[in-house]
């Protein structure tokens, strides 16, 4: 019977069913618990018998027929096999003559000592019954309304006892209603039964067959009941398949596990309690937020309870307070000024992180500034400035994006684009929660999308569609994804390859039907897209068990030199592929493709590559800029003579003539040769004698220049023009200065004999 839907060929008519009333008025019977004389008499001659059950006189019929007409009242209405009703009923009468008192007066101890803890120990006791007159003594009990607590029969198979109540076309016209709705939500069959199991143990604690009559506070109480897990969890599912049927509000909330972290409270003074719960519930930021605000807050209060219990009032801060806390803060280590057990602070004593700190800070701000500004409070100091973040704290915080490298994150990919079935972890039932196409399509929304969790967690149904202008070549091919709502900008489009819109196609074609749930972030009722037996994927899917598939596919760890593998540091590796690319994003680009705000958070989620950062130095030319090699001719003629002292022995090539000064590299006219005695033009027969030697060795030297060389050599004439107006007064190696060498030039000029043809 505990199979009755589930297993069932036949399609159980859905058609109405008659009102369902208590069969059975116990009013309307003698309900003295005395047994009078002669009922006892024939008790007793009953329970001597060598049988017995069976047939019983007329007289014995007719003496106890104040007992036995309620009995075969509720035996007709449940109308059990005649083997099982004889024997529920001799089972009644032996007690009854046991305990010398009729069934009405018997306590609920007395009726579990009767039905006993397991059906095993009921047929030791009673051997002349068989299996089911244990469940026609727990259904008459019921229905007489004397005893129902099937709960503490043990094992007792409740759907059979909800059908046997109510009636096992009413029962399961009522379990199809449940089963059918959530069986195309995308529950299996072990599910489905334990969800039946449901259903009977809340229409039996409610004693009534219809789904309309059910209530929160009855779910939630036998819930509670409730020790084995996949029943408890059954519970949970009924509650959210009635809300789907409007039979009720909202589901039965996720049942609070007990917490190694305590009640955030503890250690905290009432009055400071009370104005962050009146906090808390009067703001409107988010509840992500305000939950890590209300943490903080408390934290606080435990401080200033223990060493400042005086000022456990808002209204009694003051500057100096807040400098106090501002300085506690910036030396404070983690684990410090918690409520949590030493054994589970792992990292008691290190050092909290400068963005912990600005945290706590920021806390302590928004805190007073709203209080303050709601009139709450009067204003004693300026929350902004009082608990802002010191400029050696705010120093420590910059861009540190924990990217992937390069080679583990090809490794993930090739996990992901490859996951199989036998790779996805396995739960008690023998396999995976979600569907293989399921997790297909979420692992490569990680892998290419660039997305937050809370983006991915809240994708909806049709969140992708093909480009308009798709690339003939599919590795080229891009479609558009949808991103709805994030905490820093508008639902957006941005373009993703199409393999994930291949990926998310294919889970829309086998997702299960869902119904639309609210997105509390917009108000919204929506169809999300990554939603499974009437429920989203958990907020921590991704960083406890999609990662370590992947990393165990791929042969990876968990954890590299950056920390552990998490979904915010796909962001950040997909982020720096795109910027570091051959032709990469634009820093706007990706502003606009990540979805942020402003162009400073784009940057704490890029990391330049030591490769592209090398080419971009290796092109930028630094080396080159500052240093410029010259060619050098050596007469080596000289140097094997060894007059190298007395005659030029080394000439530098300037282009258009030499320069024979040892220490040109020296020079300060190097790049605007004054022609001093050392120079010798490449026209003149000296040079060209040089030239013609075959001893020479050609060699090319660099020289370092300087800011006003580097512009006359890049900025053109008027560099040049200003390099040689500084050069005026400087003396040459050969000791006069350019402005004395152009002035004895034009002496010569002046005082030259004219040649015969200018004199004629």
């Amino acid at each position: 019977m505990n199979k009755l839907y589930i297993n069932s060929g036949a399609t159980t008519s859905l058609a109405p069913q008659t009102e369902w009333s208590w069969p059975v008025d116990p009013e309307r019977y003698d309900r003295s618990p005395k047994l009078r004389k002669n009922e006892a008499t024939e008790l007793a001659y009953l329970a001597g018998r060598q049988r017995p059950y069976g047939h019983f006189p007329a007289h014995t019929k007719e003496t106890l027929r104040r007992l036995t007409d309620p009995l075969d009242a509720v035996m007709d209405s449940i109308e059990p096999p005649p083997q099982s009703r004889s024997g529920a009923l001799t089972v009644m009468l032996i007690e009854m003559h046991k305990r010398r008192q009729a069934f009405w007066g018997w306590s609920a101890h007395d009726w579990l000592d009767i039905l006993c803890v397991t059906a095993r120990d009921f047929h030791k006791r009673y051997r002349h019954t068989n299996s089911h007159a244990r469940q026609m003594l727990a259904a008459g009990a019921y229905l007489l309304r004397l005893f129902d607590d099937f709960r503490a029969l043990g094992i007792i198979d409740r759907t059979a006892l909800a059908c046997r109540i109510f009636g096992r076309n009413r029962v399961q016209a009522t379990i199809q209603r449940v089963v059918d709705l959530i069986r195309s939500w995308g529950y299996g069959r072990y599910e489905a039964k334990d969800v039946q199991w449901a259903v009977c143990t809340s229409l039996l604690a409610n004693k009534s067959p219809r789904l309309e009559d059910l209530t929160l506070d009855l779910l939630a109480a036998e819930r509670n009941l409730i020790h084995v897990p996949c029943r408890r969890a059954a519970m949970t599912v009924l509650s959210r398949a009635l809300v789907s049927l409007d039979m009720l509000p909202h589901p039965l909330e996720k049942r609070s596990m007990h917490s190694r972290l305590g009640d955030a409270r503890n250690g905290v003074d009432p009055t400071w309690t009370s104005w962050v719960d009146r906090w808390y519930r009067t703001c409107t930021i988010q509840k992500s937020s305000r939950d890590r605000h209300y943490v903080l807050l408390l934290k606080a209060g435990r401080w200033v309870t223990q060493t400042h219990p005086d000022c456990v009032s808002p209204e009694r801060w003051t500057r100096e307070l807040a400098a106090e806390w501002v300085g506690l803060v910036c030396r404070m280590t983690i684990g410090e000024w918690t409520q949590v057990d030493n054994t589970y602070k792992t990292r008691a004593g290190q050092p909290m992180s400068p963005k912990g700190r600005v945290h706590h800070l920021s806390s302590l701000s928004s805190f007073f500034r709203d209080i303050q500004e709601w009139g709450w409070i009067r204003r004693r100091f300026d929350p902004r400035r009082s608990f802002a973040a010191p400029r050696s704290l705010r120093a420590l915080i910059g861009p540190k994006p924990r990217v992937i490298d390069d080679d583990v994150w090809a490794k993930l990919l090739w996990a992901g684009l490859n996951l199989e079935q036998a790779d996805l972890t396995t739960s008690h039932r023998g396999s995976h929660f979600y569907p293989l196409t399921m997790v297909k399509a979420l692992t490569v929304v990680w892998l290419f999308c660039g997305l937050r969790v809370d983006e991915i967690w809240r994708l909806r149904v049709g969140c992708t569609r093909m480009q308009w202008s798709a690339s003939p070549e599919p590795p080229d091919a891009i479609c558009n994804l949808d991103v709805p709502v994030n905490k820093t900008s508008h639902a957006f489009t941005k373009p993703v390859d199409q393999i994930v819109g291949e990926a998310v196609r294919a889970w829309e074609g086998e997702r299960p039907q869902q119904p639309p749930a609210v997105d509390a972030k917009t108000g919204e009722l929506v169809h999300f897209l990554f939603m499974y037996r009437n429920r989203r994927i958990a907020p921590d899917y991704v960083n406890r068990t999609l990662v370590p598939i992947l990393c165990k596919k791929a042969g990876l760890p968990e954890r590299d030199a950056r920390g552990q593998i998490t979904s915010h540091r796909a962001r950040s590796t997909i982020a720096s592929q795109l910027y570091n690319a051959k032709e990469p994003l634009s820093l706007f680009e990706l502003q606009r493709w990540l979805g942020h705000k402003w162009v400073n958070s784009t940057q704490h989620y890029l990391d330049i590559t030591p490769t592209k950062l090398a080419k971009s130095f290796r092109d930028a030319g630094y080396f080159a800029r500052n240093v410029r090699a010259i060619e050098v001719l050596i007469d080596r003629d000289v140097v094997v003579a060894g007059t190298a002292g007395r005659e030029p022995w080394k000439f530098y090539d300037l282009g258009h003539g030499y320069c024979a000064y040892d220490f040109f590299d020296q020079c300060p006219h190097r790049m605007a040769c004054a022609k001093c005695g050392f120079y010798m033009p490449k026209g003149s027969s000296r040079a060209q004698l040089l030239e013609g030697k075959a001893n020479l060795l050609r060699m090319r030297q660099e020289i370092p220049l300087n800011d006003a060389e580097l512009a006359a050599v890049e900025d053109g004439l008027a560099a040049l023009q200003k390099l040689l107006d500084q050069l005026e007064e400087v003396a040459t190696p050969a000791g006069p200065t350019p402005r004395q060498l152009r002035a004895s030039e034009l002496v010569r000029i002046a005082e030259g004999k004219p040649d015969a043809s200018s004199a004629a």
